[in-house]
C-alpha cells in the first residue's frame, strides 16, 4: 500500500493505468472512499493513467479528530501528487471531491490541466452541515446513513442495484465518524462562490438529474455562470453519478479533455500558419500568396495550410540557410526534375522580389546542366527566359 505524509497525517493512494498516458486524479465525495470510481475506472484508463486518494477521514487514510478545511485537503492532493511524481493532472473530484478540486485549482493553478466538478457546488447550506456534523458527532453514522443514501442514488438504480448500493451504505457506516464530521466542516465552512470566478483551468460541470443534493439549480449554474469558459454535461442519475451512470460519466471526461487536446492542436496548427505565411509571402510575394489563398476550395484548403505550415514555416523557416540560398536550391531541384510549374514560380518570386540575379540564376543552370543532364538544362533556360520577358513587359517603360 502507497502512503503518503501530510504534517503526520498518513494519505492513501494508488496509481495504475499506462504509462506516458495523461494523468487524471479522481477525488471522492464525502463518506467514500477510492472504491467510488471502481464503476468509471474501466471506462476512463483507455485514456488516463488514473491517480485515486483516500480523503482524509476516509478509507485507509488517517482520520485526525480536529475540524479539516478545504485548503488542507487541497494540500493533501498535492502531497499525494508530489508522491506519485505527477507535476500536473486532468483534476475530477465529485461532490466534496469537487470543492476540493476547486480549492486545489486556486491553490496551486499551474499544477491543473483541466478541471471536472461532478455533482457538487461552491456553496452549501451552512446550517444543513451545522447540524449533520453534530448529529454524527453525538449520534455517530447510523444516524444520517439512510438519508444520505437517498441523496446518493435513485429509486431506480437503488432497485436495480442492491449489490451496489448495499456496499456503499456497509461502507459508510463502517468509516470512522470523525473523518466524516470533519469532512463535513470542510463542507460547512466552505467559502468558494466568491472565488471561483478565478479559476483559469479548463472546467468541465457534470451534474446528475436526479441529483437532489446538489441539483443544477442554485449549485451547477453558479459553477457555470462564474468560472469562465465551463462547459455542461447532463447525466440521467442522482449524486453519485460515477456509480449510477459510469460509462456516460466516463464518456463526458474523455469527450471534453480530447476536445481540450483537439483545440490546443488546431491553436498550434494555426500559429504555425501565421508563421509559414509571412515567410511564403516574404519569398512569393503578396500578389501570388493573395491569389493562392483566395483559389482555395474545401477541396484543396488543408493542403494549402499544410504546405504553408510544414514546407514554408519548418523548412523555409530554417535557420541553417538564407532565403537567396534556398530559393537557387529550389531552381536546381525544380530543374532536374523537370517540375516547371514550380520552376517558373520561383524564377519569377526570385527575379522579382530580389532573391538572386539573372546572373546566379544562369550559374546554377549551367551547373545543373552538368549534374541534371544538358535537356533539362535546355528547358530550364527556355522557361527561365519566358519569365524574364513577361517581367520585362510588366515594367514600366521597359521599350
Amino acid at each position: 500500500m502507497a502512503f503518503a505524509d501530510n504534517g503526520g497525517v498518513r494519505l492513501y493512494w494508488k496509481l495504475e493505468g499506462a504509462a506516458g498516458k495523461p494523468v487524471l486524479l479522481l477525488l471522492n465525495s464525502i463518506g467514500t472512499d477510492m472504491s467510488l470510481w471502481d464503476r468509471a475506472a474501466p471506462h476512463l484508463l483507455p485514456q488516463f493513467r488514473l491517480l485515486r486518494m483516500d480523503t482524509r477521514g476516509h478509507g485507509a487514510s488517517d482520520a485526525p479528530p480536529d475540524d479539516y478545511s478545504l485548503e488542507t485537503l487541497a494540500r493533501d492532493a498535492q502531497v499525494v501528487m508530489d508522491a506519485a511524481g505527477v507535476e500536473r493532472a486532468c483534476v475530477c473530484g465529485l461532490s466534496l471531491g469537487g470543492m476540493i478540486a476547486m480549492t486545489l485549482a486556486l491553490q496551486a493553478p499551474r499544477r491543473i490541466e483541466a478541471l471536472i466538478l461532478a455533482c457538487t457546488s461552491p456553496q452549501m447550506d451552512k446550517a444543513l452541515w451545522t447540524q449533520r456534523v453534530e448529529t454524527v458527532r453525538t449520534q455517530g453514522l447510523a444516524a444520517i446513513v439512510d438519508g444520505a443514501m437517498a441523496r446518493f442514488f435513485s429509486e431506480g438504480f437503488v432497485s436495480h442495484h442492491p449489490e451496489v448500493t448495499d456496499t456503499a451504505r456497509a461502507g459508510l457506516l463502517a468509516m470512522n465518524p470523525c473523518g466524516y464530521a470533519a469532512c463535513g466542516a470542510a463542507i460547512r465552512d466552505m467559502d468558494l462562490i466568491g472565488r471561483i470566478s478565478a479559476i483559469q483551468a479548463p472546467t468541465l460541470v457534470i451534474h446528475g438529474r436526479q441529483d437532489i443534493s446538489t441539483p443544477y439549480a442554485g449549485h451547477a449554474d453558479q459553477l457555470l455562470a462564474r468560472i469562465e469558459g465551463a462547459q455542461a454535461a447532463a447525466l440521467d442519475a442522482a449524486h453519485l453519478a460515477c456509480v449510477e451512470a459510469p460509462t456516460a460519466f466516463a464518456g463526458a471526461i474523455r469527450g471534453f479533455v480530447s476536445g481540450l487536446a483537439e483545440q490546443a492542436t488546431g491553436e498550434a496548427a494555426e500559429t504555425l500558419f501565421e508563421a509559414g505565411l509571412k515567410v511564403r509571402r516574404k519569398v512569393l510575394g503578396d500578389a501570388w500568396v493573395d491569389r493562392s489563398l483566395s483559389s482555395r476550395t474545401p477541396f484543396n484548403a488543408d493542403f494549402q495550410a499544410m504546405i504553408t505550415r510544414y514546407a514554408w514555416q519548418e523548412i523555409w523557416g530554417r535557420p541553417g540557410l538564407d532565403h537567396r540560398t534556398r530559393r537557387l536550391i529550389v531552381i536546381a531541384i525544380t530543374t532536374a526534375l523537370g517540375r516547371w510549374e514550380e520552376f517558373r514560380l520561383h524564377v519569377r518570386a526570385g527575379l522579382e522580389q530580389g532573391g538572386f540575379t539573372e546572373d546566379e540564376l544562369k550559374e546554377v543552370l549551367m551547373q545543373s546542366a552538368i549534374y541534371a543532364g544538358v535537356p533539362a538544362a535546355n528547358t530550364a533556360f527556355a522557361e527561365a527566359a519566358a519569365v524574364i520577358r513577361g517581367l520585362e513587359a510588366e515594367t514600366p517603360n521597359s521599350g
